[in-house]
This record gives C-alpha cells, sequence and structure tokens, in this order.
C-alpha cells in the first residue's frame, strides 16, 4: 500500500499550507490517521491524529490553535490545514495510517502504513 502526499512548498512565516494524502492502489481497512515531521538534523515527531469516525482529534502543544486535520473517508484522504506557520514548522511531513487502532494515535510504532514525505519550508 503506498500512501500519496501532496501540499508541501514554501510559505514565508504567517502563511498556511494545507497538506493531503491519499493511498493509491489497493485500498484496506482505515482506522486512525495520522501526521508526523522531521526538522532538519532532528528525529520525527508526532504532530496530530485523528480517529477512524472524526470524533476525536489531538495535537503537539506547538500546533494547537494553527494546525487542523480532518479527513473524508469517503475518499480515504486525510489533510492537514496548517495556518499561521513559523519557521520552526519547517520539516518534512508523513502521513500515517493505521488499521487496528480506531482513536487518536500518538506513538509512530502504532501506524503501518507511511507516506513518502513532503517538505514544508517556512522562511522569516
Amino acid at each position: 500500500v503506498q500512501l500519496v502526499e501532496s501540499g508541501g512548498g514554501s510559505v514565508q512565516a504567517g502563511g498556511s499550507l494545507r497538506l493531503s494524502c491519499a493511498p493509491s492502489g489497493r485500498t484496506f481497512s482505515i482506522k486512525a490517521i495520522g501526521w508526523f515531521r522531521q526538522p532538519p538534523g532532528k528525529a520525527r515527531e508526532f504532530v496530530a491524529s485523528i480517529s477512524s469516525n472524526s470524533g476525536s482529534t489531538y495535537y503537539t502543544d506547538s500546533v494547537k490553535g494553527r494546525f487542523t486535520i480532518s479527513r473524508d473517508n469517503a475518499k480515504n484522504t486525510v489533510y492537514l490545514q496548517m495556518n499561521s506557520l513559523k519557521p520552526e514548522d519547517t520539516a518534512v511531513y508523513y502521513c500515517a495510517y493505521s488499521s487496528l487502532h480506531s482513536s487518536p494515535v500518538v506513538h509512530s510504532y502504532l501506524y503501518a502504513y507511511w507516506g513518502q514525505g513532503t517538505q514544508v519550508t517556512v522562511s522569516s
């Protein structure tokens, strides 16, 4: 199963971007979905997650109030709306899908499927 991400790019601080992620090819049972990021020279970190029915979301503190995760189950697609971007948001962003966990998932090892990553660069 391949997850295809789109929507990354370069913006100035204060700007917005919307990331999308969807599986290509064979579909499968998708439950919780998450977004992670890896800043330059740092480890991958959790950003946001959404439950299978969109009833629950969870965010890391640094993006609360600025980022919004959402999903369209008919399209098996997840979105990450990023507003008020800061230079420290610069990273490669990855989507991750779980076929086992219905509630939002923070830990990366609980996700079985990953996207290839999309670069987000925020300049000051």
